[in-house]
This record gives C-alpha cells, structure tokens and sequence, in this order.
C-alpha cells in the first residue's frame, strides 16, 4: 500500500497520495523519474514532504510518479545551519543517487550548488564532481520566493545593463504551492500547484506537506525536482515536523 498524507477531513482517509484515476488527461510521467518528461504531454508528480524512510517528523522528500511508482526521494536530512547542513543527495526511487546539492557557504542569497552524484560522497568530493548549476534567491531583502538558475557553461544572454540572465527563474509563492519554473525565455518549464484529491465535484485540496509537481515537455525532470528541494531550503517559512504539526 502507498502512504497516506495528513488527513483534513473523513473525505482525505483514503486517498492515496500518488496521482489518481481522477488525474488521467494530464498524466504524462514515466515510471523512471529520470527521464525528461514526454515530448507530447507533461509529466505530473505528487510530492510529499516527508522522507520515504516512513518515520514520523522526518524532513525528507518522496516523490510518486503518475502509475504511483517512487520516482525521487530525499531521506531524512538535517536542517541545522548552512554552515553545518552538509549536502542533500536527490536519489531515484530505488536509492540510485542522483545529484548532490550543497550550499554556498558565505552566500547573501543563499545560494546553493548542484553537482553530479558520485558513490564519493563527502564534504571534501564536490571539487571532483561535475558542477551543474548554481541556484539563488533573486532578492537580497528576501521579500519573495522567487529565485534564479545559472546553468554552468551555458551561453546564457546579458541585459541592457551587461547583467547576466538566469537559465531559468521561478516565479511565485513556493510556500502557497503556486509557482512556475520559467527558463531563460519565459517560456514555463514547470509548475507546483496545491494538490486536490477525491472526485472533481467533491475534491478536498490536501495541506502543504503534499503538492502536485507539472513538468512540460522535453524538461529534464531530475533537475526540476533538484530546483524543488533547494527551494524548500532557502525560502523562510520554518519546517514543521507532521509530528508536531498544529491542527
């Protein structure tokens, strides 16, 4: 059996936390979370935060695919200080790692950095390991969500004031679950809305620790979810453990 997300009425006790049969016309995911997402439909995720490893409080990340199947999880990490965080491993449904995320250490933006996974995992190994991108808050003030991708070795554009353009941008409240990834474009990659369960006439929209992840066409569906836990990270809202979660 799937696990269940926090139940906020009788309606919600048995709803699984995968997509269901009610999500049909917008299903377009592998079974393989790491492939790109179909070329003629978008693939659609349901995100729970809390760690596949199944304990209560856990601050992790278990992702479902459109037929239910693990795609992505994030186990069990800390969340002490960026000084002492040490790096988050994106791993696929079966515990393959994927790709490493680290945070800049001394970063007003909160900046983090992605790397490729290796089996050398360790604090001293990211200087061996390919650098993918790097992900920051836009704003110093941090007065919003949004956030900004540089893409290492992309041939990314400059403004009219010779300032570098983001790869990509997320736009939006990440904590409301409304937001969309756009790439340097503005054409949407990607989008997390609130996650709604139940038939379409009688449907009870879930809490915050379980949301819907769309990913358009073509987009590689492994650095979205990358974007995602990062996101998670550097926005202010505090973490609460389900276990301690007000009612």
């Amino acid at each position: 059996m799937h696990p269940v997300p926090p139940r906020s009425s009788p309606a919600v006790a048995t709803t699984r936390v995968h997509p269901s049969e009610a999500d049909d016309l917008h299903r377009g995911g592998h079974a393989d979370g790491r492939r790109a997402a179909a070329a003629d439909r978008p693939a659609v995720y349901t995100v729970w935060k809390r760690s596949s490893m199944g304990f209560q409080g856990t601050d992790g990340f278990s992702v479902y695919d459109a037929a239910g199947a693990l795609a992505f999880r994030v186990d069990n990490y800390s969340r002490r200080r960026k000084l002492f965080a040490g790096e988050l491993l994106l791993m696929d449904g079966s515990g393959a790692p994927l790709l490493a995320l680290r945070p800049q250490i001394l970063s007003m933006r909160d900046q983090w950095n992605c790397y490729r996974a290796s089996e050398e995992i360790g604090s001293d190994k990211s200087s061996r390991r390919q650098h993918l991108f790097s992900m920051r808050l836009c704003s110093l003030i941090k007065t919003s969500d949004d956030a900004e991708v540089y893409m290492v070795g992309s041939a990314s554009s400059s403004d009219r004031n010779g300032e570098e353009v983001p790869d990509f941008r997320v736009q939006g409240s990440f904590w409301r679950r409304s937001c969309k990834i756009r790439n340097g474009d503005g054409e949407e990659v990607a989008r997390i809305t609130r996650k709604k369960a139940g038939a379409a006439l009688e449907s009870v929209t879930l809490g915050n620790d379980v949301f819907t992840l769309t990913v358009m066409p073509n987009a590689d569906c492994t650095m979205i979810m990358a974007f995602v836990v990062i996101m998670d990270r550097i926005c202010q809202r505090p973490y609460k453990p389900l276990m301690c979660s007000s009612s």
